[in-house]
């Protein structure tokens, strides 16, 4: 046997992108209509008209499904666009706006909107399944943005000490928040305060400078 045959073996057979895409599709739908808790596996099968060993050749459980049909994939390694979550290196105020408008309309989405909380929950609960979702997903756009947080206070662009996790934890729970559990029905406004906020704070310039 060829290396090449080798490796196909080893890897089984190549996934059909159509059937990907119509599952994630489904599942998308199913959420709009009836939720976390009321998208099983069985209804995304069914909707996608395909069988449930199909499925689960693909994903292990409902939660990896839901993740991939409603958050981009963010790690490098997979061959994502950092540009595109953090908008082209120039300064760090347009780099956070860009990041705010990027989370806000990621958790505006319909089907996001239903996902968040009931995913949330599943990772919560689930240690293992939190690290493959969330904590690689993730792994990416952090380390592009600490390296261009540090680069910005070496500019003394940014205040020095800027802890990449809280600020991600800022702008990513506050999306959560606004459009799932707020159920905010314009996210423009939202975006554009969460970044004045991030970048200026609350406090008058004197009072915050002291």
């Amino acid at each position: 046997m060829s290396k090449e045959s080798e490796a196909q073996h080893r890897l089984g057979p190549l996934r059909n992108p159509a059937i990907d895409a119509a599952v994630l599709e489904a599942t998308r739908q199913l959420l709009v209509e009836k939720g976390y808790a009321g998208t099983s596996i069985d209804a995304i099968a069914t909707r996608a008209g395909v069988g449930r060993p199909t499925i689960y050749r693909r994903w292990p459980s409902k939660a990896h499904i839901v993740n991939e049909a409603v958050y981009p994939v963010l790690d490098t390694e997979q061959g994502a666009d950092i540009d595109t979550e953090l908008g082209n290196e120039g300064s760090m105020g347009d780099q956070v706006r860009a990041l705010v408008q990027g989370a806000v309309r990621l958790f505006a989405a319909p089907a996001t909107r239903a996902a968040a909380p009931g995913l949330m929950s599943e990772l919560r609960s689930d240690g293992a399944l939190r690290d493959v979702l969330l904590v690689r997903q993730l792994a990416g756009v952090r380390a592009e943005l600490e390296r261009r947080l540090v680069s910005a206070s070496a500019r003394g662009e940014i205040r020095d000490g800027i802890d990449v996790d809280v600020l991600l934890d800022i702008l990513g729970g506050a999306a959560i928040f606004a459009m799932s559990v707020r159920d905010v029905d314009d996210p423009a406004p939202v975006a554009e305060a969460l970044a004045d906020i991030v970048l200026h704070g609350i406090l008058p310039e004197a009072q915050a400078s002291s």
